[in-house]
């Protein structure tokens, strides 16, 4: 079975980081992980908040947020 995964950041180095670690370490046979840089795609902050995002870089994993590091309030990306 595959797990959906969304992982939102905003560019910065430490969501670069996190995503390259992230991107290195799951599975991509068991977890459909799309990628979703918040600068480039603002029109989805409001989904990654429905999600429960508070900050990036975080990984939503079926439907639960977790959140890596911190780099940036999404109060800051709009």
């Amino acid at each position: 079975m595959t797990q959906k995964a969304i992982f939102y950041h905003a560019g910065c180095p430490v969501c670069v980081a996190a995503e390259n670690k992230i991107t290195e370490i799951l599975d991509r046979r068991r977890v459909d992980l799309e990628i979703v840089h918040l600068g480039d795609a603002p029109d989805r902050i409001d989904e990654a908040e429905a999600a429960g995002v508070k900050s990036v870089p975080a990984l939503v994993v079926d439907g639960a947020a977790l959140h890596i590091n911190h780099g940036a309030d999404l109060s800051a990306l709009r």
